[in-house]
């Protein structure tokens, strides 16, 4: 699985870069403008919270439900954000599966964009993470999810067709290793650190090593 950074060439995944994306047109929920992808929110299917893993226990079940997501090489991709208005109320955005359409339908190749832009009409949209969704399972953050150049906000949250749920805490501009964790039942498990020596590449140093 790959993203790209905006619609730059920056890979997000194991199997290399395309172009920008290829819409076929706004929808009422997404779209792109200015080179950038935009989302509406909040996406009905999530309840908000104060808490912002209440929202994030929400998103697989609900993206699950969507065309294609669990179809594996016949599937989609979904991506969306994480987002507050700045009164300690977290919501989901619409997702988008906006992606590069020269991988065909039917590909181990699989690709979303990040959104950058939240259109809420009851104010700024204040950014927590970016989630992305695999159609396949087992299927844990690639190595280039994980990659430096690639993060976009604070957290990265990303599951698969069997809602495996892990979230990146890349520390970006930070002196501090990167952190990785999983979801196991309402508590998160840190699995691995990136050294940061390795924030750049994203390897992985297991937590118990």
């Amino acid at each position: 699985m790959w993203l790209l950074r905006g619609l730059s060439l920056l890979c997000w995944g194991v199997l290399g870069c395309a172009g920008g994306p290829q819409p076929t047109g706004d929808t009422e929920t997404y779209g792109v403008r200015d080179g950038r992808v935009w989302v509406r929110g909040p996406w009905e299917a999530v309840q908000p919270s104060r808490d912002a893993d209440d929202v994030i226990d929400q998103l697989c079940p609900a993206i699950m439900r969507l065309p294609r997501a669990k179809e594996e090489d016949h599937g989609r991709e979904y991506c969306g954000v994480i987002y507050s208005l700045g009164d300690g109320t977290y919501y989901a955005s619409h997702p988008s599966p906006l992606s590069d359409t020269r991988m065909g339908v039917v590909s181990p190749r699989k690709n979303c964009y990040v959104p950058r832009i939240v259109e809420d009409a009851r104010g700024q949209s204040i950014p927590l993470g970016d989630y992305h969704s695999h159609p396949w399972s087992p299927s844990k953050m690639s190595l280039e999810d994980r990659f430096s150049a690639n993060q976009v906000y604070s957290i990265r949250l990303q599951f698969d067709n069997a809602c495996l749920v892990q979230k990146l805490v890349p520390y970006l501009n930070e002196e501090r290793p990167g952190e990785l964790y999983e979801r196991r039942g309402k508590q998160w498990k840190l699995i691995g650190f990136i050294k940061l020596e390795h924030k750049a590449t994203g390897v992985i140093t297991r937590a118990d090593d």
